[in-house]
């Protein structure tokens, strides 16, 4: 499961991000098309914070949806799986704009 080793990294970049301060929140971006489920990052995210300064953090996880532009007749649309086609002209050469994303976003400290 990917999703121990993302909130492992998650609760790294937290510590070393918090200047020896306890995390009070954690916003993380996790994108539609990236293969991560949020719900099980928000199970391992408890599980690796445990006896860290991220102990008891809450963690929001908010979604980013897929968009994709044609790289024949660029047009732009959403993007629900990787290699749909093109909604326009029917090609499958997609760039993915976004949705592959998982990042930290945000991390609130305690003063």
């Amino acid at each position: 499961m990917h999703e121990m080793a993302l909130s492992q990294d998650i609760v790294a970049i937290c510590q070393r991000n918090a200047g020896g301060r306890p995390v009070s929140l954690v916003v993380v971006e996790i994108g539609q098309l990236s293969g991560v489920v949020p719900e099980a990052v928000a199970f391992c995210f408890e599980a690796c914070s445990a006896g860290t300064l991220v102990a008891g953090a809450r963690l929001q996880i908010q979604p980013v949806a897929g968009k994709g532009r044609c790289l024949d007749c660029r047009h732009e649309s959403p993007l629900e799986r990787l290699f749909d086609p093109c909604c326009n002209c029917g090609s499958f050469r997609i760039e993915v704009l976004s949705g592959q994303e998982v990042r930290v976003r945000e991390i609130d400290v305690v003063d």
